[in-house]
């Protein structure tokens, strides 16, 4: 039987998540909340569901499995803590868009209540539901890639100087110098997370073009981020927010590579390309270089963006359909959370002109016995 769902929050991102639903078998969209009255009544109207204005009265009169959360507020996430602590506090499993807040406390708060109130509490994490991203990680369950040496990733907007640049005005960025920071690195943190684990170091240089400037405007939009993984790997993270154009690997693009092999995803979802290595190991006393084989490409086939919402969101349906040990829940709300610590940390970085910094402990993952033999 599909899970009923009813979203809060009908603009912007909500409308891909509401066409996710109603595309998916696993998923019945029954109820749409908004504030903003028209907002709701045209996306009740739109997906043949009931409209609602307020949170409370969507819990009172729906028996809804998941409560996605879809509202955004200030840098992206101030609207995210109360619709997702109301919806848990009520008994129901909830999908969060990210970052998970715009507070890193709050999110803390919310992974707590998820597991006292043993729900499922998802962050969005998009990005890395997608073929590529599946068959690298095939390559690196198989061995093909090996002990991990280091991971490249940038991903931001292509951009550059604009004639007649004037600072955004909208009360969600406007003031805020972390905002790109805050809306936009749970991205690339979560993707370099699922394929090399947890982050225990990091060290950030954080900075703005000299046009963004000339307008007084206090956003830090470039992010130069150097990692250390827990396992020993090395990790590199450059985010923009459209103060350049990027080159090789398009808009998004990471690289992995270790002793047996290297993959580089290109697109998010476009392509991934493997390196089997070494053909002629390098000697680097005698200046040579090496050489590596390949390279093996595999296209998605896929162009569209878009695409990786309701690959996501199956996920998440297909995970609570199956009942999976919470812990086991793909992109969880502690994924999410994880991201915002890294976050934190660059921030902390900066403010220290570029100290190196231990991120935050995450809450301990004590496994399910329901689902542990031995």
């Amino acid at each position: 039987m599909a899970l009923k769902v009813g979203i809060v929050g009908m603009h912007g991102i909500g409308i891909p998540h509401a066409d996710s639903y109603r595309q998916d078998p696993l998923g019945d969209l029954v109820a749409i909340c908004d504030v903003v009255r028209e907002r709701a009544d045209k996306g009740a109207e739109k997906y043949n569901c009931k409209a609602y204005y307020n949170l409370g009265d969507m819990l009172a009169n729906e028996e809804l499995d998941i409560v996605d959360v879809c509202t955004g507020g200030l840098e992206n996430g101030s609207w995210h803590y109360e619709p997702a602590m109301q919806a848990m506090a009520a008994g129901k499993n909830v999908l969060v868009e990210k970052p998970l807040s715009n507070m890193v406390e709050e999110a803390r708060e919310m992974v707590k209540f998820a597991a006292e109130k043993k729900v499922y509490l998802g962050g969005n994490l998009n990005h890395f539901f997608t073929p590529p991203a599946e068959k690298a990680m095939q390559y690196m369950n198989e061995g093909q890639i090996g002990e991990h040496i280091f991971c490249l990733h940038k991903m931001g907007f292509q951009g550059g100087e604009p004639e007649g640049y004037s600072a955004p005005g909208s009360a969600k960025i406007k003031g805020f110098p972390y905002f790109h920071l805050k809306a936009f690195l749970t991205h690339p943190f979560s993707v370099m997370r699922y394929f090399c684990g947890d982050i225990t170091h990091v060290q950030a240089f954080v900075n703005q073009p000299g046009f963004r400037r000339r307008v007084g405007e206090v956003m830090l939009s470039t992010a130069s981020i150097h990692v250390r993984f827990a396992s020993g790997a090395a990790g590199y993270l450059i985010s923009q927010r459209g103060d350049a154009s990027y080159g090789l690997g398009g808009w998004w693009s990471i690289e992995v590579a270790g002793t047996h092999g290297t993959f580089c995803i290109e697109n998010c979802i476009e392509k991934v390309t493997y390196w089997p290595g070494p053909t002629v190991a390098a000697r680097p006393e005698t200046l040579d270089t090496g050489t590596a084989g390949g390279p093996v490409v595999t296209p998605s086939g896929i162009s569209d963006f878009g695409q990786t919402f309701p690959r996501r969101i199956h996920a998440f349906l297909e995970d609570i359909t199956n009942q999976v040990p919470r812990d086991d829940l793909r992109a969880s709300g502690r994924d999410a959370l994880a991201a915002l610590e890294y976050t934190w940390a660059v921030m902390e970085s900066y403010e220290q002109g570029g100290a190196l910094v231990r991120p935050h402990p995450l809450p301990p993952v004590h496994g399910d016995p329901a689902s542990i033999v031995g």
